[in-house]
């Protein structure tokens, strides 16, 4: 029997994944040939999708993008023997685009059954956590501080100093949560993970779980993922089915049990504290702080909040070592990220790689320039609260605190191309006027001062007194940024300040 992957992600199926894998079953079944067909996730190169792959004795054979239209000839091609196609691409795992990459956290994505345990642990799925259960909860968290893993969800903070203050707080309940509340423009690594390998995220809360002494996890995931929710959930089940969840984890004395909650499609509950308030019911607003969640967090218990690709690293850094981690990356930023190419880009997808790689290797290497066929004019880093960087900033290291010295972020490591007919005034305009409609309104910098942000840029474009206006916004950014309850309104002058800094001609009102 012959074995076609064909991927279920939300991004192939959107594009006709589906369709595909109907037209394969029904040519292959007219043509009485015997196949398997197994549903895995992305490779991450959608610019590729469908990416249809082949399992021959050579490896896997891929071909892409397929579309409905073009079934019919790669059966007459004998595609299923790794025939010759004007949609062929080789070995999947020779394809220059995937090869260069350095896959630690994605290792398994779109090349496992996402929901096969058997497929999970054939590639190297539970040795992260079989190797913690023969440690304490501080040997554990030893390991990942050794690692240098920092949260990926955009604060960088080290993920072991938060897991140690809430091994060292006492408590009866101690709770982890992992917030795949993935709302910034331009990112979708979240969403990748949890419908490609769910179990590597289970597998990295379930240590998590197991060093600070938690026994209840929430995956806190938005609305908006329907099919990484019901993959999530389906994998739980099947985790809790195998001892990997629940009162007795691989038959030790440890507990731990999972379940997913959803979020209504509040931005602002991407903020640790706002995502705690939502999962126990309430309306998403910013808690102030102290109390820090890692001391009275979810219904006031100690607890650990990362994100999907910090948790989700975790099982690799307990199977290879803390050393294998630490290896990767420049200074303060060691191991890998997983960047998201985005907006006007050709070959838009996902790209992990070691801290330190250049911008212009990324957009320009990887991501093949814009689709457009334009100029770049401006790359946006981070999210609708990153920064504008403009052509003299490609060389920029791809680091947390290169990035901060270039004057913008890293953020969730989303990247969003613009070409040289965008304006750079509307986008500031665009950053106050998101920040307006999801701000909590709790606090009066970030209410307000949006809402006067987009006017007074108005005003700018409009060129009403361009050079007092641009005075009063800078004015403005310092009081959002020195007096927001977080980073909403805090971050919402980056990309403003960015714009004005970078792209000064956009800002000199109408001619």
């Amino acid at each position: 029997m012959i074995t076609i992957f064909i991927p279920n992600d939300s991004a192939a199926v959107s594009i006709g994944a589906n369709e595909v894998t109907s037209l394969v079953v029904t040519e292959a079944s007219k043509r009485g040939i015997e196949i398997e067909i197994i549903r895995n996730g992305t490779r991450g190169a959608l610019w590729l999708e469908t990416l249809v792959e082949v399992q021959t004795p050579e490896g896997r054979i891929a071909y892409g993008p397929v579309f409905a239209e073009d079934v019919a000839s790669l059966f007459e091609s004998d595609f299923l023997h790794g025939g010759s196609h004007r949609l062929a691409l080789g070995k999947t795992d020779e394809i220059p685009w995937l090869k260069n990459q350095d896959r630690v956290t994605y290792a398994r994505v779109g090349i496992i059954d996402p929901l096969s345990l058997s497929d999970y642990e054939k590639h190297g799925g539970l040795s992260g956590l079989k190797n913690a259960l023969g440690k304490t909860g501080a040997e554990i968290i030893q390991e990942v501080t050794e690692s240098g893993l920092r949260g990926r969800g955009g604060a960088g903070f080290p993920a072991g100093i938060k897991w140690r203050t809430v091994l060292q707080t006492q408590a009866v309940q101690k709770y982890i949560c992992c917030n795949a509340d993935e709302g910034d423009s331009g990112t979708f690594a979240d969403r990748i993970l949890m419908e490609a390998d769910p179990f590597t995220l289970i597998e990295g809360m379930v240590i998590a779980g197991v060093a600070v002494g938690a026994t209840q996890g929430f995956i806190y995931l938005r609305s908006e993922y329907p099919s990484a929710i019901n993959q999530m959930n389906r994998a739980i089940e099947i985790a809790r089915a195998n001892g990997i969840l629940g009162t007795s984890i691989l038959g030790t004395s440890h507990s731990f049990d999972l379940e997913v909650r959803e979020g209504a499609g509040s931005y602002v509950c991407g903020e640790e504290t706002a995502m705690l308030e939502s999962i126990e019911g309430k309306r998403g607003v910013i808690r102030s702080k102290p109390p820090l969640p890692a001391i009275e967090g979810l219904f006031g218990k100690p607890t650990v909040i990362n994100n999907v690709l910090t948790l989700a690293s975790i099982p690799a850094i307990l199977h290879h070592g803390a050393a294998a981690y630490a290896a990767r990356g420049v200074g303060r930023s060691l191991g890998t990220q997983i960047f998201q190419l985005a907006g006007n880009i050709k070959r838009g997808g996902i790209v992990e790689l070691a801290f330190g790689v250049t911008l212009d290797l990324l957009i320009n290497e990887y991501g093949a320039g814009t689709l457009s066929g334009r100029p770049i004019r401006a790359v946006q880093i981070g999210g609708p609260l990153g920064a504008y960087f403009d052509s003299k900033k490609f060389s920029t290291s791809m680091d947390y605190e290169s990035l901060v010295q270039a004057g913008g972020m890293l953020g969730h490591g989303g990247i969003v191309l613009f070409d040289e007919s965008v304006n750079l005034a509307s986008q500031a305009k665009f950053a106050m006027e998101f920040c307006a409609i999801e701000s909590c309104g709790k606090c009066t910098p970030c209410r307000v001062g949006s809402t006067r942000g987009a006017e007074t840029i108005e005003k700018i474009i409009s060129g009403v007194d361009v050079p007092a206006n641009t005075r009063l916004l800078l004015d403005l950014c310092d009081v959002m940024t020195d007096g927001s309850l977080c980073a909403m309104g805090g971050l919402t002058p980056l990309p403003v300040k960015s714009a004005l800094t970078n792209f000064p001609e956009d800002f000199q009102g109408k001619a």
